[in-house]
């Protein structure tokens, strides 16, 4: 489609700027009003559900402080924690294990972040290697003996430690 310019325009430069600003903005808003609506379409309305989840959301914060005590703490955090699964469960760890970390039980996760709090704080990375670690006599009970680790290794390494229940 050609666009004729009206001669009056012509004569007046600034007055055609304008207009062509004016039809750009238009365009643009038509172009942004599709797109919502491509949107809602794509996502069936979720805009209505938000707006109900926020205003739901809302008024429990703008509840009075004494509501909120009113409830029972028992409730709130049998709500709000989910039992743990996988590598974040706690699980029964050997002697060895449990005397390097303080505790009978331990997730996996837990376990990898204090031996990797221990060689960073006795500074065992290898300087050379970093992927290496050199084991103190508190690493060498629980990866068997060994002098030097990958930290690759160390999952498979602590697995043993971990006790498997039936």
């Amino acid at each position: 489609m050609v666009r004729r310019q009206n001669p009056c325009l012509l004569s007046f430069p600034v007055l055609g700027f304008l207009v062509e600003s004016v039809r750009y903005l238009q365009a643009k808003e038509e172009s942004e009003m599709a797109a919502t609506t491509m949107c809602n379409r794509v996502f069936g309305g979720c805009r209505a559900l938000m707006a109900a989840a926020k205003s739901s959301s809302s008024a429990a914060a703008k509840s009075s402080p004494s509501a909120a005590a009113k409830s029972s703490p028992s409730a709130a955090a049998v709500g709000s924690e989910k039992p743990k699964k996988g590598i974040m469960k706690p699980v029964s760890v050997s002697p060895q294990l449990g005397r390097f970390i303080g505790a009978n039980e331990a997730s996996r996760v837990d376990v990898v972040k204090k031996v990797w709090q221990h060689v960073k704080l006795h500074n065992l990375q290898n300087p050379a290697n970093k992927r290496e670690i050199r084991c103190d006599e508190k690493l060498k009970s629980i990866f068997n003996g060994r002098d030097t680790v990958g930290f690759l290794e160390i999952a498979k390494l602590l697995s043993q430690h971990f006790v498997k229940s039936a």
